[in-house]
C-alpha cells in the first residue's frame, strides 16, 4: 500500500473517533463527499471487530458523525484490495491491465452478486475505484 498518504485534520479527527468507538486503530480514513460517507481502512481480520455485533459500532459512529460509515480491510495487492472493497459480493477474479489512459482492474464476480458488487447508486464499485486509485494508481474498476 502507498505509504505517502497524509491524512487531513478532519480525517484524523474521524480516525480518533473511530478508535474510541471500536477500539480498532484505522490504517487510513477516506472522506467521500460524493456519497456522504467515511471509509475506514483496517488491518486484515479486524473488520468484524470494528463493525461490532449486529453493526452496533457502525450505527453509533453513523449517529455521531452524521454520515454513512464503511469499513474495508486492507489489501496488500490491488486484487486483494478490490475483493475487499466489493465484499460481500463473491469476486471470482481480478485482473490488472494496462490501457493507453492508465491502469484498469477487471473484476469478475459471481453472476448472482453483480448487483451487490455495484451497490446502491454505484456505491460499492465507486469505493473500489476510489481506493484502487489511492493505493495502486488504478484509474478504472470494471465489472465483468
Amino acid at each position: 500500500m502507498c505509504p505517502s498518504i497524509r491524512l487531513t485534520e478532519e480525517e484524523l479527527r474521524y480516525a480518533v473517533l473511530f478508535e474510541k468507538v471500536t477500539g480498532i486503530v484505522p490504517i487510513d480514513t477516506v472522506i467521500d463527499e460524493q456519497y456522504n460517507r467515511i471509509i475506514f481502512i483496517v488491518d486484515k481480520g479486524f473488520a468484524p471487530l470494528a463493525v461490532g455485533r449486529g453493526g452496533v459500532n457502525i450505527k453509533r459512529l453513523r449517529e455521531l458523525i452524521g454520515k454513512d460509515v464503511e469499513v474495508v480491510e486492507k489489501g496488500d495487492t490491488p486484487e486483494e484490495l478490490i475483493k475487499n472493497c466489493l465484499y460481500p459480493a463473491r469476486v471470482l477474479a481480478v485482473k490488472i491491465v494496462k490501457l493507453p489512459s492508465g491502469k484498469a482492474a477487471i473484476a469478475t464476480v459471481h453472476p448472482d452478486d453483480r448487483a451487490i458488487a455495484i451497490g446502491r447508486q454505484g456505491r460499492n464499485i465507486n469505493r473500489a475505484k476510489l481506493l484502487a486509485k489511492r493505493y495502486f494508481d488504478i484509474d478504472k474498476v470494471i465489472l465483468a
